[in-house]
């Protein structure tokens, strides 16, 4: 399509559209972000995030994008949930066949990105992903309810199904089967741990002159930069 036919066609989506998605836009004037506000241990100061997000109930506030790339170099993004943050890291679960889990498969680095708008908040994680033990995998498994226990046994995790009513035939046979069982997990689910070497805390302020600071790990210790906005 030429420019000019690309162009005409958005300016008539955009008179069709009942909101104009480019007018719409939000100036962040509740906060600020100092370099004396977040001490020199990132992964702390993240905590302190996390927890005036729960405070403030904000809506999923453990609700992270996990970004990966494919041996083919191809990069793909999805929500999951933090679970833990342990030993300076961040933990979730998974299957390990899933897309995201064959690509960390393949290539170990990975990004988070938390966004709390209600506190005009975001935060860009990178590091290294890595599997953990099995013990803690069987932990955690055991906390769930047995519905999301079936349902990490049944679901292939991004394969193609013929419809939903398969899945659905599967998941309540399999649950009519185990409810009186002690439901082990399966080795295709368990957990990871992200090590960060890079941490980005985002507080958005007027005039899209946004608060970036900025944590680098070298050789075991973190330094601080602040970002261009």
């Amino acid at each position: 399509m030429r420019f000019e036919q690309f162009a005409h066609t958005l300016v008539l989506v955009l008179k069709s559209a009942k909101v104009n998605i480019s007018e719409i836009r939000k100036e962040y004037t509740s906060r600020t972000l100092n370099e004396t506000d977040t001490g020199d241990e990132p992964v702390q100061f993240f905590q302190q995030w996390l927890n005036e997000a729960i405070e403030n109930n904000v809506k999923e506030p453990t609700a992270m994008v996990i970004s990966t790339v494919s041996a083919e170099s191809r990069p793909s993004s999805r929500v999951v949930l933090l679970k833990g943050i342990e030993n300076r890291g961040f933990v979730f679960f998974t299957n390990y066949l899933s897309r995201k889990g064959q690509d960390l498969a393949t290539n170990h680095a990975a990004a988070l990105l938390f966004f709390w708008p209600e506190l005009e908040r975001q935060v860009r994680i990178e590091g290294i992903v890595s599997k953990v033990s099995p013990a803690d995998s069987d932990l955690y498994f055991q906390s769930r309810p047995i519905e999301s226990r079936v349902g990490a046994i049944v679901s292939r995790q991004s394969s193609v199904i013929p419809d939903r009513a398969t899945i659905e035939h599967e998941f309540n046979n399999k649950l009519l089967q185990l409810q009186h069982s002690v439901v082990e997990r399966p080795s295709h689910w368990g957990g990871y741990f992200l090590m960060p070497d890079r941490i980005e805390f985002w507080q958005g302020r007027p005039g899209r002159l946004h608060d970036r600071l900025q944590f680098l790990l070298k050789s075991g210790n973190w330094s601080q930069e602040r970002l261009s906005p």
